[in-house]
């Protein structure tokens, strides 16, 4: 079954707090697995780079799997949620339509998002945002995986 997120349904009851922490989840078109293309989900990464670079995020964790995202990260003082998610996917779809000269449309409307509301759930989350490959089993172990990352605080504890 595939799932489709509905971006005016998403839209509602949305909060949008400078310095907050949200995971964003967002799908591709038809689910289409676009970033099974190493080079496509590499962009992804950039983008969110480039976005953390702009001061409108900080990444505390992301995977990008073939053909949704989950990112989890602190909303900068400079925007609004649904605007830094935005930039992110625009930036995205315009670099692969540029590398691959297509029109393809890359993501679905809308994105899922969900508000961290204690330090301790933050770690769970990221966690369980590195496992997502496993559970898919595209690989037998996490480092195997390429388009990942997660900051570490110490103590061996992801975050």
């Amino acid at each position: 079954m595939k799932t489709h997120f509905k971006s005016k349904a998403l839209r509602q009851g949305r909060y949008s707090a400078a310095d907050n922490i949200y995971l964003v989840t967002t799908a591709c078109h038809e689910r289409t697995p676009t970033f099974l293309l190493f080079s496509h989900a590499r962009i992804a990464i950039n983008a969110i780079r480039h976005s953390d670079m702009q001061g409108f995020s900080s990444t505390y964790a992301f995977v990008i799997m073939p053909d949704h995202l989950h990112w989890l990260f602190q909303l900068g003082s400079k925007d609004k949620l649904s605007r830094v998610v935005q930039r992110v996917k625009s930036q995205v779809s315009r670099e692969i339509r540029q590398s691959d000269s297509s029109k393809q449309q890359v993501w679905q409307s809308g994105f899922h998002d969900h508000a961290v509301r204690d330090e301790e759930s933050l770690v769970e989350i990221a966690r369980y945002i590195v496992a997502n490959p496993l559970r898919a089993r595209l690989v037998l172990n996490v480092g195997d995986y390429p388009h990942w990352d997660c900051i570490w605080v110490g103590e061996g504890d992801v975050l």
